[in-house]
């Protein structure tokens, strides 16, 4: 699988990078928890914290913002309070950026990609395009982006869904992440990869917002099987609105209780100093392999899962 990966992205001249694992800062998206450790400089001297990457996105805005092109990358990467049948605290991420590239050409792509990797299993079938919209009301049966919370709260009571109030409360993000992963993700890609594309505002994360009425994220998830493989956005690239989104993370996290790491100081400047208009997307590689090769446990795919590590 990884060298059907290297040949592609060879014939098409993207290149190949290397980006720490270890950083001094990490993301501050409220839904991933991180592992962090102290850094001792020689003689004992304290050196302050150093986090292991959920992604390498950041560092490899960072090569695109001086000048790289197009580049991808196969490394782990690591999130703490993820493991089950389908997550294992670390795993394998492929992650590629497309200067010039809008979210349809950066979909084509996937799509050439997954047929190289999926051919001669049963999940080769040609892969359908859906916006987020219309998956969530042919299956959730309603409208995700005019909904309110109450609207929410009735459609989890008619389909059993008794403890989402409680868990989602007044958060619309929340109410849509419970709902999706209960009654839309699970019937999706079963005749090929299933991309759903014009996301929810709230749920932008890195990617732009295209406005209109209702305005919704430049950002695209694929999903084979009800597994979902991989995340992609057309990138924000305006510095001043994505150290807003940190600060908004930030004061989720402290409302959650959660740890709250420092804005990345490093990426901010790269984005001042320009990013190139780019689109973007990482592909869970663990994941992939389980469809491939027919395994229903994440654990059957790697050599040491993090029972055996």
């Amino acid at each position: 699988m990884l060298s059907r990966i290297r040949h592609f992205f060879e014939e098409r001249c993207v290149l190949e990078v290397e980006t720490p694992s270890l950083c001094h800062t990490v993301g501050t998206d409220p839904h991933l928890s991180f592992f962090s450790t102290g850094l001792n400089e020689p003689g004992g001297h304290a050196g302050g914290t150093l986090y292991l990457q959920t992604s390498p996105e950041f560092a490899m805005k960072r090569l695109l913002a001086a000048g790289s092109g197009p580049i991808y990358q196969i490394c782990k990467a690591f999130r703490n309070e993820e493991s089950g049948r389908f997550h294992n605290p670390e795993f394998t991420i492929l992650e590629w950026y497309r200067p010039g590239f809008g979210l349809d050409r950066l979909m084509d792509e996937i799509e050439a990609l997954l047929r190289a990797l999926l051919t001669g299993t049963p999940h080769a079938g040609n892969g359908e395009r859906s916006s987020y919209r219309e998956a969530f009301s042919d299956h959730a049966g309603i409208d995700p982006l005019a909904a309110s919370i109450e609207d929410f709260a009735d459609c989890a009571h008619t389909r059993g869904l008794g403890d989402a109030r409680s868990l989602c409360k007044e958060s619309a993000s929340d109410w849509l992440d419970f709902l999706f992963s209960h009654l839309v993700q699970p019937e999706l890609g079963f005749s090929g990869p299933c991309f759903l594309f014009g996301f929810p505002a709230c749920q932008a994360s890195l990617a732009r917002i295209r406005p209109g009425l209702p305005p919704v994220a430049e950002r695209v998830e694929v999903f084979l099987r009800g597994i979902e493989l991989a995340n992609g956005f057309h990138e924000l690239t305006d510095p001043c609105e994505q150290e807003q989104r940190f600060e908004q993370e930030q004061q989720a996290r402290a409302r959650n209780g959660q740890p709250v790491p420092a804005k990345d100081s490093r990426f901010i400047a790269a984005l001042r100093a320009g990013l190139s208009d780019c689109s973007g997307v990482a592909v869970g590689l663990d994941r992939l392999l389980m469809l491939i090769s027919g395994a229903d446990h994440i654990d059957n795919v790697l050599a040491f899962p993090v029972a055996r590590a």
